[in-house]
């Protein structure tokens, strides 16, 4: 080979190792040009429904989108976090870490969303909350990246008082099961309820999930108060509601709870559910052409009808469409971005509502009661309620 030639192919080959060096960084960024969502979610276990219609609701949200967010393609990462509070570090630090998220969006389990919310606080990772109604998430704890599109635990709660005193209710016993989310549920009642000039006459608890009611039922009936104010969730409501009515105390003392009482578990409960009054910031029947529109194009998308938590994982898609728009995709423009996501409104299933100072929707609370196994809408119980954010200072 001449030295001409060799010099020329040297020079070829130069050229093509630059160009390849050129063109990488390129490439890299192509590839990453997708916002990075991370569900953090329960797949499995008692929480797995929940799971389920939270990501259901959140994708539909996208899919109105164009399955974009500000114009930008998405890519999805799914952890299952089993509702595992010890493992909830290491499962949110997978996707911040390992997986590079833009935006962490979990979880139902209060205890779990502790977890994540370290992570979040750690990294400055956008954490969107779709459910777990923990006080220090948005409270002693806040955080600028930390916005949650659910309610607080004594939200549903403190517009139950006002509603009982109404139908002159003065003295009531209070029951729950005695952990954090029913200790939070109580400072929301307690406050309404003495507020409106209710008097608790006494306080019931049993440990988590304890459904051995019939001590505290009996207890109930001795001390023959105007109502019984409680709450549980999941299938421990629906065993509570069935005991309450075999102790032969439903036509006698009107019983009233936090709306989870009588979420998703009215076939369960059957006709003890008659007749139960209950707080929270969605109803099904909720007759709204806005409700009407959503609930058919839920049950098209997943042949399922939709709760409060698949409306939960909507409107965290709705946020985080209004935010991603407002940045024209650019979820790096961090004060923008949350800027966006602290002005914005949502207009939702569950009627329009707002973000408030701490991160927590300020929205209506209605009155329902139960009718032929449906949560029947009787009206407003507290318009646009905000949670107190106590102790909210942003860094």
């Amino acid at each position: 080979m001449s030295t001409r030639r060799l010099v020329l192919t040297q020079s070829a080959a130069l050229i093509s190792a630059a160009s390849t060096t050129l063109l990488l960084p390129e490439i890299a960024r192509a590839q990453s040009n997708k916002i990075r969502v991370g569900l953090m979610l329960p797949y499995t276990g008692t929480f797995a429904q929940l799971g389920v219609a939270i990501e259901n609701g959140f994708r539909m949200a996208i899919a109105e989108q164009g399955g974009k967010l500000g114009g930008r393609e998405i890519e999805y990462f799914k952890v299952d976090d089993e509702s595992e509070p010890s493992k909830g570090i290491e499962n949110a630090s997978k996707l911040v870490q390992r997986d590079k998220v833009d935006v962490l969006v979990g979880t139902v389990h209060s205890g779990v969303q502790m977890g994540i919310h370290k992570v979040a606080r750690d990294s400055g990772v956008l954490s969107l909350i779709p459910n777990a109604g923990v006080h220090a998430a948005t409270r002693s704890q806040c955080a600028p990246n930390v916005f949650r599109t659910s309610f607080s635990n004594s939200q549903p709660t403190r517009a139950l008082g006002q509603a009982m005193v109404a139908k002159g209710h003065k003295k009531a016993v209070w029951i729950t099961w005695k952990y954090a989310a029913g200790d939070e549920a109580f400072e929301g009642f307690k406050e309404s309820y003495t507020a409106a000039g209710g008097t608790i006459v006494k306080e019931l608890g049993l440990p988590f999930p304890n459904v051995e009611f019939q001590a505290l039922l009996t207890e109930i009936a001795s001390i023959k108060p105007d109502a019984v104010a409680c709450f549980f969730a999941g299938g421990g409501a629906a065993k509570f509601m069935r005991d309450y009515a075999a102790a032969g105390l439903k036509d006698k003392i009107p019983l009233y709870g936090s709306g989870f009482l009588t979420e998703g578990v009215l076939e369960a409960a059957g006709p003890a559910a008659d007749g139960v009054m209950t707080t929270l910031h969605y109803s099904d029947s909720l007759n709204t052409p806005r409700n009407q529109a959503f609930r058919l194009a839920y049950a098209k998308m997943f042949r399922l009808q939709p709760d409060v938590y698949a409306v939960q994982g909507y409107d965290t898609g709705l946020l985080l469409v209004q935010g991603a728009n407002a940045v024209k995709g650019d979820l790096a423009n961090k004060p923008a971005l949350y800027k966006a996501l602290e002005s914005a409104t949502i207009d939702s299933p569950r009627g329009k509502w707002t973000m408030s100072k701490s991160h927590n929707p300020v929205q209506d609370i209605y009155l329902r009661v139960v009718e032929n196994k449906e949560n029947k809408v009787l009206g407003v119980a507290s318009k646009a309620l905000a949670d107190s954010g106590a102790g909210c200072k942003m860094a």
